[in-house]
C-alpha cells in the first residue's frame, strides 16, 4: 500500500525568521529512520539489562524483642518414685496370680501364693528332732556318779590325812626315843669301861638304842602308807570328780543340737507364715512377671507395684551438659501433638556419673538428672519416653535474632543486614543463645531485617531480593 503525501495545511501564523533559518539548517528524518532509531535504542536497553546482575534470592528474619530460653535438650523416661518389686520369700510351688498389669491394690492385699505343705512338713520334722534332743539330754544326769559316792570320798580322804598326821606324829616320838637309847648306850658304855656297871646292862643299852632304831624305822614306814593312802583317797575323788564332769561335754553337743534344731525350726515357721505374700503399699501393679502356676526359688521376681500418680524423671545427659545444670532449674516436656508443654523441675543432679558407648560406638561419660514434675502429668505412665528441655537461663525482653542468620568472621559473629535492596555486612556481639535464636547484646536493632542461612555468594554490598 502506497502513502500518499500529506497535502500541505494552511497556517495561520507566520514563522519567525530564526526558525525558518534553523529548519533550514537541521536535515530532515524520515519516519523510517525514525523507526530504525528507536528499535536500536530499545536493543541497547535489553543489552544492558540482560548482563546486568540479578538480585541474589534470600530468605530474610526480623531483629526482635521477647522471651529467650536457653535450654539442654536431652531424652528421658518417667519412672515411679517408689517401685516395689516383690519376689518368692521362699522356695516352692507358685499359684496362678490373678492380678493383671493396671489393677488397683490396697496395702496388705494378697498378690501371691505358695503352696505352705513341703514347709508345715518340715516343721513337724524339726519339732521331732527337738523333742529327741531335748530328751537325751535329761539323760544325762543318770550318767554322774552320785553326790553320796563323793561324799564318802571326801570322808576317806579326810580319814587318811588324820592317818598321816598320827603316823608322822609317831615318827616325831620314835626318833626322840631313838636318840635317848643312843645317849643311854654311850652312858652305858663309859660305865662299863670303868667297871662301874656290868658288860649286861651295857648291852642291855645297845639292844634299847637298836630296838628303837627299828620303831623309828617302822614308824617312818607307817608314815609312808599314810600318805599314800591319802594320795589314793584323793585320786579316788578325783576320779568320781571327773566322772562327774564328763556328760558336760555331752550336755554342749546336745545344747548346740537343740540350738540348731529351734533355729531351723523358726526360720522354717517364719517361711511357712510367708507364703502368702502381701502388698507392701497401695498402687497398681505395672508388671507381672510370673503368671502361671510354677515351681519358683527364693529371690524370684513375681510382680512389680507401684503408685503411678507419683512419677518422677530420669534425664540421660553427657556429664559436660550436666554441670550447666542447678537444682529447681525448670523442665519442659513436649507432648508432641498438643501445643503446652508439661512443666516439671530439677531435684538433684546424681553425684556419680557411668560410661555408656553411643549409637556411634563412642564411650560417653552420662549423668542421670532426676526431675519432679509440677503439675500431674495424665497422659504418662512407668518408664515413658519424654523429649525434655532443661532451662538454665531465661531473658523475658531480649533483643534477639534468628540464629541461622549468624555466621563467624575471624573471632567475633557477623551477620548480613538488608538495607535498600543492599545485603550489608555488619558485626555484631552476642549474649546468651539457644538453638533458635541468640540474644545480641550490640550492632543491630529492632525491626531490622537480617538474611536467613547467608551463602558464599552474599558479600558486603551485593543486591539482594526477599524470597
Amino acid at each position: 500500500m502506497k502513502l500518499l503525501p500529506l497535502p500541505d495545511q494552511p497556517t495561520n501564523h507566520k514563522l519567525n525568521p530564526k526558525t525558518k533559518a534553523l529548519r533550514k539548517r537541521l536535515p530532515k528524518i524520515s519516519p523510517k529512520l525514525l523507526i530504525y532509531a528507536v528499535i536500536a535504542l530499545a536493543t541497547f536497553i535489553l543489552i544492558v539489562q540482560a548482563f546486568r546482575p540479578a538480585p541474589i534470592p534470600v530468605d530474610t528474619g526480623l531483629v526482635s524483642r521477647g522471651e529467650l530460653q536457653v535450654t539442654v535438650n536431652a531424652e528421658g523416661k518417667t519412672r515411679v518414685r517408689d517401685r516395689f518389686s516383690i519376689s518368692a520369700p521362699v522356695d516352692g510351688r507358685l499359684a496362678r496370680i490373678e492380678l493383671d498389669e493396671g489393677d488397683k491394690i490396697k496395702q496388705g492385699d494378697i498378690v501371691a501364693r505358695i503352696d505352705p505343705l513341703p514347709l508345715t512338713s518340715s516343721v513337724k520334722e524339726a519339732l521331732g528332732r527337738l523333742t529327741e534332743w531335748q530328751a537325751q539330754r535329761q539323760g544325762v544326769a543318770t550318767q554322774r556318779p552320785k553326790e553320796a559316792n563323793l561324799e564318802q570320798a571326801r570322808q576317806r580322804i579326810q580319814a587318811a590325812i588324820a592317818n598321816q598326821r598320827q603316823a608322822e606324829a609317831k615318827i616325831v616320838q620314835a626318833q626322840a626315843a631313838l636318840e635317848q637309847a643312843r645317849r643311854d648306850a654311850e652312858r652305858a658304855q663309859e660305865l662299863q669301861a670303868s667297871g662301874v656297871i656290868p658288860r649286861k646292862d651295857w648291852e642291855l643299852a645297845q639292844l634299847h638304842q637298836t630296838t628303837k632304831a627299828k620303831e623309828w624305822e617302822a614308824a617312818k614306814l607307817a608314815a609312808k602308807a599314810s600318805a599314800n593312802e591319802v594320795e589314793v583317797a584323793q585320786a579316788a575323788l578325783s576320779v568320781l570328780q571327773q566322772q562327774q564332769r564328763d556328760p558336760d561335754y555331752l550336755l554342749k553337743v546336745y545344747d548346740a543340737r537343740i540350738a540348731s534344731v529351734e533355729a531351723e525350726l523358726a526360720k522354717l515357721k517364719d517361711e511357712a507364715a510367708r507364703t502368702e505374700i502381701h502388698s507392701p503399699v497401695s498402687g497398681q501393679v505395672l508388671r507381672v512377671q510370673k503368671k502361671s502356676a510354677q515351681y519358683v526359688t527364693s529371690g524370684t521376681p513375681l510382680l512389680n507395684i507401684g503408685n503411678i500418680s507419683n512419677l518422677e524423671l530420669v534425664i540421660d545427659l553427657l556429664s559436660s551438659d550436666a554441670i550447666k545444670i542447678k537444682p529447681d532449674d525448670q523442665i519442659l516436656i513436649d507432648q508432641g501433638t498438643q501445643t503446652k508443654a508439661i512443666r516439671a523441675k530439677v531435684r538433684y543432679i546424681e553425684p556419680a556419673a557411668f560410661t555408656k558407648v553411643s549409637a556411634l560406638g563412642v564411650e560417653e561419660q552420662r549423668v542421670n538428672v532426676i526431675g519432679d514434675f509440677t503439675e500431674q502429668p495424665h497422659s504418662f505412665g512407668d518408664a515413658y519416653r519424654v523429649d525434655v528441655q532443661i532451662v538454665i537461663w531465661d531473658g523475658k525482653d531480649v533483643l534477639k535474632v534468628p540464629l541461622s542468620s549468624l555466621f563467624r568472621c575471624g573471632k567475633s559473629w557477623c551477620t548480613f543486614v538488608v538495607n535498600n535492596g543492599k545485603a550489608n555486612r555488619r558485626q555484631i556481639e552476642l549474649g546468651q543463645h539457644s538453638d533458635f535464636e541468640a540474644e545480641i547484646k550490640r550492632g543491630l536493632k529492632q525491626g531490622e531485617v537480617v538474611i536467613l542461612h547467608p551463602s558464599e555468594q552474599i558479600d558486603d554490598g551485593k543486591r539482594v531480593i526477599s524470597r
